[in-house]
Formats: structure tokens, C-alpha cells, sequence
């Protein structure tokens, strides 16, 4: 492995920030460097920073560029979090998900994925109630947008990406039920991935998937990533979308089989995406950083499984990243794709 690889940086560099900003320690982590366009990514002056830890599984990261911060959720804790450089770490929603007394049959009753639109609404995937919302974050208002399909209730909405025209596209994996698919509250004979169209209809586009997780569009929104969060096949699909609304056929784009069978933490789960194309998308030992066709281009090692990432700042070029008990953010010379023309409110 390392004669394919270069570190770029590791312990020297690797700052890392409590939150509360009196302390400084160092971790062990590095950005392996798979090919060498991946340099033009990253500032080796930077170095990755811990905004905040002791949570069970952070998940779900998305910026508010409205409000100048970032939610993310700890689904376990059933909370969901706020940060930003002027308050640091809040509680943003206690309960995320459902009032524990109505949590009966659940694994995990919090929200998981968000997405913070250009309409002004942060969108959730909310395990306990198994379902798709959307909430004003001033009031915390929610709005329930989906819940079922086909006359049965979705497993559990784990992960969701807002396209251009207000179509919603999500994953809806078992990991909120306990015993998963065992689960006698399941309804789904599958695990899908769904399209809810701006006229509220909701169409599967998916089935064949084992744990359906993070989910991702191109830049051009030509392309669909899912990511499949499974040890015995931790890969990451991409599907065509086509003109008329339907999808082309579901292909392997990336396995990540190698790095977990060397030991690294974790599975492909969240993702997202650079104007350019790059796919940051979590994996065995941290963030993958991928190409448009597929390449490896480097590795960030966070040294624990990673669930998610997504890009904030208030120039889209800060990589946030919810990696197991902790939040942690690098600063990079990519730029989200929220951030590109014309994407902003």
C-alpha cells in the first residue's frame, strides 16, 4: 500500500481544537495522497481541526448558509446539534427524531440525514417517525413530506440530496428498527432508494441494494451516487439520470473492499461533492476522495469510522466531517456544489 501513496501530512500538521478552544492536542492523522491531481485539493498549511466530541454516532452535516452554521445529528442520542465559529457547539433539537416514549420497536429514533435547501428549509430524514420532513429552523416547524409507498411505511430515511428542481432523492435502509430487517415493524420487503417529485409524488427507484445509505448528485445532476453500507459489499453505485425522470441501471462506480479488509474503520455511508466533480465520500479509515470516473485521488484518515461529510463555510470550501464521537473540519481548495453559480438563494 505505501508504494502507492504519498502522506502529505500527518502528526506535525494535524491540529487538532476542543471546543471550547483552551486546549490543543495532535492525532495521528494523514491525507494519503493516491494520485497526484489530488494536491491541487488540499492546502498543507491547513490542518484538520476537532470542533467538538462525545457523541455516540454523529451523522447527518449540512451548512446553513443563511444562519452561518452547521447542524448535524447524533441519531443514537436522538439530539441534533448546531455549530458555528461565533457560538460553538449547541443543542439544535432534543428530541431529533420522536419522544422516546414513541420510539417502541426503534433502534435509532433520531434524525439522521439533513440537507439545508436554497429554499430556506432544512430538510430531514427522521427514523423515528420513518419518514421525510422538512422544518423551519427559526420556528422548528415540521412538515411531514413523505411517509410511505405503495400503502406501506418506509424502514427508516436515512440519507437525502435536494436536486436543482426541488426533487428529493433518498435512501431508506432498516438501520433505525431494531433487529433491522428482522424487524417485525418493517413493511418494505426491500431496501430502497426513492425520488419525492416537487408535485409530491414518490417513485422507487431502487431495490436490489442490501443497506442503501449515502446518497449524492453530479454537479450536472447526470449522474446518482448510493453508497452501500454493507461489510460484505462496501461499494458506492452510480445510476444515470435521464430526461424523462427515470434512471438508467444501477452500476458499481467504486469498491472499497480493499481498505476493509486491511482493518480500517467503517464503510461507505455519506457523501458529497466539489463544483468539479470530486466525490468526498466516507469509507473504510475516513473521507475517499474520488474522481468523477471512479479514482481514487486521495484518502483523509480521521482515525475512527466517518459517517458523513459535507462542505460549509462561508466560501463552501471547509470540509465538515461527523466522524464517530467527533466534528471535525478541514479547509480545502475545493468548493462545494451548493456553492456554484447560480445555486445559492
Amino acid at each position: 500500500m505505501k508504494s502507492r501513496r504519498e502522506v502529505l501530512w500527518g502528526l506535525g500538521s494535524a491540529t487538532l481544537v476542543t471546543v471550547s478552544g483552551c486546549q490543543q492536542t495532535r492525532l495521528p492523522d494523514v491525507i494519503e495522497i493516491h494520485d497526484p491531481a489530488a494536491r491541487a485539493l488540499f492546502d498543507v498549511t491547513q490542518g484538520l481541526q476537532q470542533l467538538a466530541e462525545g457523541f455516540v454516532w454523529s451523522e447527518g452535516p449540512s451548512w446553513d448558509r443563511e444562519r452561518h452554521c452547521l447542524y448535524f445529528t447524533d441519531v443514537p442520542s436522538n439530539k441534533a446539534f448546531r455549530w458555528s465559529a461565533a457560538s460553538g457547539l449547541e443543542v439544535f433539537l432534543d428530541p431529533s427524531g420522536v419522544d422516546p416514549e414513541q420510539a417502541l420497536g426503534m433502534r435509532e429514533a433520531g434524525a439522521n440525514g439533513l440537507w439545508f435547501g436554497d429554499d430556506g428549509w432544512l430538510y430531514l430524514c427522521n427514523h423515528g417517525v420513518r419518514a421525510v420532513q422538512r422544518m423551519r429552523p427559526d420556528t422548528q416547524d415540521r412538515e411531514t413530506l413523505v411517509e410511505s409507498f405503495g400503502g406501506q411505511r418506509f424502514n427508516s430515511p436515512n440519507d437525502l440530496v435536494r436536486a436543482s428542481d426541488g426533487s428529493l432523492y433518498f435512501t431508506d435502509p432498516p438501520y433505525g428498527l431494531e433487529g433491522l430487517d428482522a424487524s417485525p415493524l418493517k413493511e418494505m420487503d426491500v431496501n430502497g432508494v426513492y425520488r419525492l417529485a416537487p408535485d409530491g409524488q414518490c417513485e422507487r427507484h431502487f431495490d436490489q441494494l442490501s443497506f442503501p445509505n449515502g446518497i449524492a448528485l453530479s454537479p450536472d445532476e447526470r449522474w446518482l451516487y448510493v453508497a452501500q453500507s454493507d461489510p460484505s459489499a462496501p461499494y458506492i453505485f452510480r445510476a444515470e439520470l435521464l430526461a424523462d425522470g427515470t434512471t438508467g441501471p444501477l452500476e458499481l462506480w467504486y469498491d472499497s473492499s480493499e481498505f476493509l479488509a486491511a482493518g480500517d474503520p467503517g464503510l461507505p455511508d455519506g457523501m458529497c461533492v466539489s463544483t468539479d466533480g470530486t466525490i468526498f465520500a466516507t469509507g473504510p479509515g475516513g473521507v475517499l476522495v474520488l474522481s468523477p470516473a471512479g479514482v481514487l485521488l486521495a484518502r483523509i484518515r480521521t482515525g475512527r469510522a466517518t459517517a458523513n461529510c459535507a462542505f460549509g463555510g462561508e466560501n463552501g470550501d471547509v470540509l465538515f466531517m461527523t466522524a464517530h464521537d467527533r466534528l471535525l473540519q478541514l479547509r480545502t481548495n475545493a468548493v462545494g456544489v451548493q456553492w456554484q453559480a447560480g445555486a445559492l438563494p
